[in-house]
């Protein structure tokens, strides 16, 4: 199972950032907060090409699963990452099915899978 499900665009950067925040509230989920990597980098001088981190949430998602192990708050709350790289725009974001891999006792039922559906319909729908 691959960690990760990443898509291309043929949208700019700025315009896949925005689709991914609407489609991500067309899903029921929230945007908690965008960081502008580039931007922070670049106030030390590093230089890459456009990449922000684009963190999302589902209230009762998160709840489900900090209850079944707190721990599981490492991986919260789920990102999105819209970056260019050799002039392509990409959208990717974690594959939530993988939580069981790391918290095995958990018992998180189809929740990962029912979350990763949702996000990687928030992916396809922002290319």
């Amino acid at each position: 199972m691959d960690f990760d499900y990443t898509v291309t665009t043929n949208k700019t950067f700025d315009e896949a950032v925005k689709t991914v925040e609407q489609e991500t509230k067309n899903a029921g989920f929230r945007v908690l907060f965008i960081h502008d990597v580039t931007k922070t980098l670049a106030e030390k001088s590093f230089q890459i090409e456009p990449f922000k981190i684009i963190e999302i949430c589902n209230a009762k998602s998160a709840y489900t699963v900090l209850k079944a192990d707190i721990k599981i708050g490492l991986c919260l709350p789920c990102k999105i990452n819209v970056y260019q790289k050799d002039s392509k725009i990409y959208i990717s974001g974690m594959r939530p099915v993988i939580l069981s891999q790391f918290f095995p006792k958990a018992n998180l039922g189809n929740l990962p899978a029912e979350v990763d559906e949702i996000i990687r319909g928030i992916i396809d729908k922002s290319k």
